[in-house]
């Protein structure tokens, strides 16, 4: 168990790190124009939100709220 923990989980470790060093450094080598951010363009509106029903939401839509006379409470 020892081993594992003082030589493999420290390689491991240090694998991830230069994998994720590598990726990162492949920017340097790509075209500039694809090197930069992706842009960033404005969302498109919806023209009608999909209707759900409002129980499904947890919205209460009854006149007499829970507490002020309530059929339970009459």
């Amino acid at each position: 168990m020892t081993i594992i923990r003082q030589y493999i989980a420290p390689f491991i470790a240090i694998l991830v790190f230069f994998a994720a060093l590598v990726a990162v450094s492949a920017r340097i080598f790509l075209p500039s124009d694809m090197a930069a951010p992706a842009p960033i363009e404005e969302a498109i509106p919806q023209k009608q939100a999909a209707a759900v029903h409002p129980i499904l939401l947890g919205v209460n839509y009854s006149p007499n709220p829970v507490g002020e006379g309530g059929f339970w409470l009459s």
